[in-house]
C-alpha cells in the first residue's frame, strides 16, 4: 500500500489507506460510456507518452458515480481527452477515502475527491496535488445536495436532529463537515448527531425504510428520494458559502513532477470538459444515464451543481478552518501545498 517514490511516508500511508480500499477501487470499474479501456491500471511509471506516436496515453481516473463527475464522462464522450492524446478508464469509488488510495498507490493516475478528503490526506503527509476544479454548490435552494428527512418525519429543524441518526457517504469528508456546520448554524450540538456511512445510491431506501432519521445526499439520489416522499430539511452546502468548491481532480506531486506533460494535457481537457458541461446542461443530464442506474425522468428533474474551471481558494480555506473546528486535524491544513 506504500507509495513507490516516497519511502518516508510508507508507514503512514499503510495506516491511513487500508488495502481493502485499494481492492475495492481496483474491482469497481464503471460500465457504460465511461468504462474506457479494459487494460489494467498502470503505476505512475506506466503512463508517459508512448514513444514514436504508438498510441494514446492510457490513464485511469478514480471517481464516484454521482452527478458531480458528469463533465468527466461528457468530456470523454465528446473527445476532449482524446484530442489531448489521452485515453481514459474511469473506476467507480464510494468517495475520496477510496479515490485517494487508488491514486497514491499508483493504480490510478488521477482521481476525483471532495476537498475535505484531499485536505485530510495532505495534512496526514500524503503528497496530493489538485490539478482541476471538480464542482461547486449553486449557493441557493434547490441545490444539488441537501439534508432530507422521510415523509411524515417529526424532524422539522436541524436542531431536532440532536440524538438522531444521519446517513453520509463518508463521515470525515465534506458531507459530514457540512452536516455538522448546518447543525451548528441552527444552534444545535453537532456532537449529538450520530453519523453513519451509507453509499449515496442506498440512501433513498435507507431513508424510506426509516433505517436513518435523515440523510445528507447529492444528485441524482436527492431527486430519487424526494420522488419517494422525502422532504428537504436544509440546503447545507448552499448555506455554507455562496461559492463552495465541493471537490477537485487530483494526482500526486511526484507524478505531476515526473509527468508534467501528461498532467498539463489532463488539466486542459478537464477544464474544457467543465466549461462544456456548464454550457450544455441537457447533455450533462443525458450522460448520467451512461454511468448511473437512474431513470431518464429523474435526470430531467434533478438539480445540477455548478461547474467551472476556476479553483476557488477562499472556500477551500473555509473548509480547512471547519476541519479544525470539527477536530479532524490538530491544525489548519496547508491549502497552498494542495494547490501548488
Amino acid at each position: 500500500m506504500c507509495r513507490h517514490a516516497v519511502p518516508r511516508i510508507c508507514a503512514l500511508t499503510a495506516l491511513l489507506l487500508p488495502l481493502a480500499l485499494l481492492a475495492s477501487c481496483s474491482r469497481s470499474k464503471s460500465d457504460g460510456a465511461g468504462s474506457g479501456s479494459s487494460a489494467a491500471p498502470g503505476t505512475p511509471k506506466d503512463s508517459p507518452a508512448p514513444a514514436g506516436g504508438a498510441g494514446p496515453i492510457k490513464l485511469t481516473v478514480a471517481a464516484i458515480p454521482i452527478v458531480d463527475v458528469a463533465p468527466l464522462y461528457l468530456g470523454k464522450q465528446k473527445g476532449l481527452f482524446s484530442a489531448e492524446g489521452l485515453e481514459l478508464e474511469i473506476q467507480n469509488t464510494q468517495g475520496g477515502a477510496q479515490s485517494v488510495p487508488c491514486v497514491v498507490s499508483g493504480q490510478c493516475q488521477f482521481g476525483f475527491a471532495n476537498v475535505i478528503s484531499l485536505l485530510l490526506g495532505s495534512a496526514k503527509g500524503l503528497p496530493l496535488q489538485a490539478v482541476a476544479a471538480g464542482n461547486f454548490s449553486t449557493g441557493k435552494p434547490e441545490d444539488f445536495g441537501a439534508i432530507i428527512v422521510p415523509e411524515g418525519s417529526a424532524v422539522k429543524t436541524m436542531k431536532d436532529l440532536e440524538g438522531k441518526t444521519v446517513s453520509v457517504n463518508q463521515i470525515n469528508n465534506i458531507v459530514g463537515v457540512a452536516v455538522r456546520a448546518a447543525m451548528r448554524k441552527a444552534g444545535g450540538d453537532p456532537d449529538k448527531i450520530k453519523l453513519i456511512e451509507v453509499p449515496f445510491p442506498e440512501m433513498p431506501a435507507a431513508l424510506g425504510q426509516k433505517r436513518v432519521d435523515a440523510a445528507c445526499v447529492v444528485e441524482p439520489f436527492l431527486t430519487v428520494a424526494r420522488s419517494q416522499g422525502a422532504t428537504v430539511l436544509d440546503w447545507n452546502f448552499a448555506e455554507l458559502a455562496p461559492t463552495l468548491m465541493i471537490a477537485a481532480y487530483f494526482t500526486t506531486r511526484d507524478y505531476a513532477q515526473g509527468h508534467a506533460d501528461v498532467v498539463q494535457k489532463f488539466t486542459a481537457a478537464m477544464n474544457k470538459s467543465l466549461a462544456y458541461a456548464a454550457e450544455h446542461p441537457d447533455e450533462a443530464r443525458a450522460i448520467l444515464l451512461t454511468y448511473t442506474k437512474i431513470d431518464k425522468a429523474v435526470t430531467e428533474k434533478l438539480n445540477l451543481p455548478r461547474w467551472s474551471p476556476q479553483i476557488h481558494r477562499d472556500s477551500i480555506n473555509l473548509l480547512a478552518d471547519l476541519m479544525v473546528q470539527d477536530k479532524l486535524v490538530p491544525g489548519k491544513p496547508d491549502v497552498d501545498a494542495l494547490l501548488r
